[in-house]
């Protein structure tokens, strides 16, 4: 645990690497090691319309917070239009998928609590500048499930 503020300035990854996911790119803003390890933070820069695969986390709830753009997210049952300043709650082991469906930029700050795999996942998904694929064995190694496709846009 570090006793270091962790500073990150505006466009950048906490170190220095922009990770692509075919759609967007993702920063790290606080890493899992940063603080004792309890929170991830990463930037989401979405360029074009799309998101992730329907899917859970075992262990983590996931905080997504609209910086910029618009977001279409689904949380079990229920189905949220997000602008700027909204933000949203997914709590563990309940299914949500989300995309981004603006016509300009889209930037959402993404919070998982705690971190366990996401930032190795993110880390290996990124590798090939494309959305993650739709293995299940590459999710589950992360502690997610997948349960669908992700959403129309």
């Amino acid at each position: 645990m570090s006793s270091q503020a962790v500073h990150v300035f505006a466009g950048q990854d906490r170190f220095g690497e922009h990770k692509g996911l075919g759609i967007s790119t993702i920063d790290f803003k606080v890493s899992a090691e940063d603080g004792g390890g309890g929170v991830l933070v990463i930037e989401n820069t979405n360029r074009v319309k799309g998101g992730p695969a329907r899917h859970l986390h075992a262990e983590q709830d996931e905080l997504f917070y609209v910086l910029e753009g618009e977001y279409v997210i689904e949380v079990g049952q229920e189905r949220f239009n997000l602008t700027p300043g909204d933000s949203i709650l997914a709590p563990r082991k309940v299914p949500h998928v989300w995309a981004y469906v603006g016509n300009t930029l889209g930037r959402l700050l993404i919070t998982f609590t705690p971190p366990g795999q996401m930032e190795a996942f993110f880390r290996e998904v990124s590798k090939a500048n494309a959305m993650p694929p739709r293995d299940p064995a590459v999710w589950r190694a992360h502690g997610m499930e997948i349960l669908g496709p992700p959403l129309p846009v």
